[in-house]
């Protein structure tokens, strides 16, 4: 098994010295000099703790509050990858930002590791609010949320039971529980399904009686001729937003665990969705997204004030790192004037 870990260590990292796409403005890894970055953690309702990056715009006044943002990266990455730019981007325009590393993912606790768990990532969300909420520059009662992929059905169902979320918006977002029930475009049949919880549950006396861990999704190691897959690929297997957290492997990276990826099936982000109103909700995809799917979805299911985004010419992962095409000034403006 040793041997095979580091085949495919080795593996992964032939494959990130590849070039990467960086058109349309890439910069995944973006900094300013215009804020100041802090490395934070505090605990959920659990006690588990959970580890952020806290983003404060340099010329922010000291002696008053201020409107804030938390940030959730895609399904399967961490803090790192997309949500970093996303705050970073915000807090230049005014806000103090907090990007987060769910609970299993990244440099926050949870064993096993990349461990499927929707509940705890939602409370993970309404940690941050408490985080948050109680820092002396910050209002508490102008506290909204950004959720990328994966993020986005957290984030709503973070804020379907959390109402000290004032305003919500997600870009490419995945419905996780359809997308793993259904598929793509309902691509995944009963049989098809049954067949994945039958086989999650065998591996669960496998790892019971102390055999290997299996994973499941995620990247793929290679470039397989699946549009999805390497559109996967080219950032998360590339320079342009390959990041493995200390600690980690490199196999394993965007890789749930086999047997807790079947919770997802149990997981219904937009049901009561209209019980986010009046608070806004602030739907961004692309239009090219393969993902495009689950945004219309919630926005037929919510209720107003709500309003659908759809970039042109842009895919799905085209939203986690591309400045020339992701909304920023969308994103300023739905903020600035619902977290008046």
């Amino acid at each position: 098994m040793k041997s095979l870990m580091l085949a495919l260590s080795l593996l992964v990292t032939s494959f990130s010295s590849m070039g990467a796409d960086m058109s349309s403005g890439a910069d995944n890894f973006y900094k300013s000099d215009k804020v100041t970055m802090q490395q934070v953690t505090f605990n959920n309702q659990y006690g588990m703790p959970v580890a952020g990056n806290l983003f404060v715009p340099k010329r922010m006044a000291a002696d008053s509050k201020h409107p804030a943002i938390i940030v959730g990266h895609p399904m399967g990455a961490v803090k790192e990858q997309s949500a970093n730019l996303y705050a970073t981007k915000m807090a230049e325009q005014g806000f103090v930002t907090l990007s987060l590393d769910l609970s299993f993912w990244g440099a926050s606790a949870g064993t096993p590791r990349n461990a499927v768990l929707p509940d705890l990532y939602v409370e993970d969300f309404s940690a941050a609010v408490d985080f948050l909420g109680t820092q002396p520059l910050v209002n508490r009662e102008r506290i909204g949320i950004i959720g990328i992929c994966g993020s986005g059905s957290f984030a709503i169902a973070a804020a379907k039971i959390d109402p000290r979320l004032k305003a919500i918006a997600t870009v490419s977002m995945y419905d996780m529980g359809a997308a793993n029930r259904n598929g793509l475009k309902h691509g995944v049949s009963l049989e098809q399904r049954q067949q994945q919880l039958l086989q999650a549950a065998n591996q669960r006396y496998v790892e019971f009686q102390g055999g290997d861990t299996v994973y499941t999704g995620g990247t793929p190691y290679t470039l397989t001729g699946d549009a999805v897959g390497d559109e996967f690929y080219d950032f998360y297997r590339t320079p342009r937003g390959e990041f493995t957290p200390a600690g980690a492997s490199a196999h394993t990276t965007t890789r749930p665990t086999l047997t807790s990826n079947v919770k997802f099936m149990n997981f219904y982000p937009f049901n009561d969705i209209e019980t986010l109103s009046p608070r806004p909700l602030l739907l961004i995809a692309g239009a090219d997204a393969h993902s495009r799917e689950f945004s219309e979805d919630a926005y037929q299911r919510a209720a107003e004030p709500k309003e659908l985004v759809i970039i042109p010419g842009a895919g799905h992962v085209d939203l986690y790192d591309r400045v020339d095409l992701i909304p920023f000034a969308k994103l300023t403006t739905f903020f600035k004037g619902h977290l008046k």
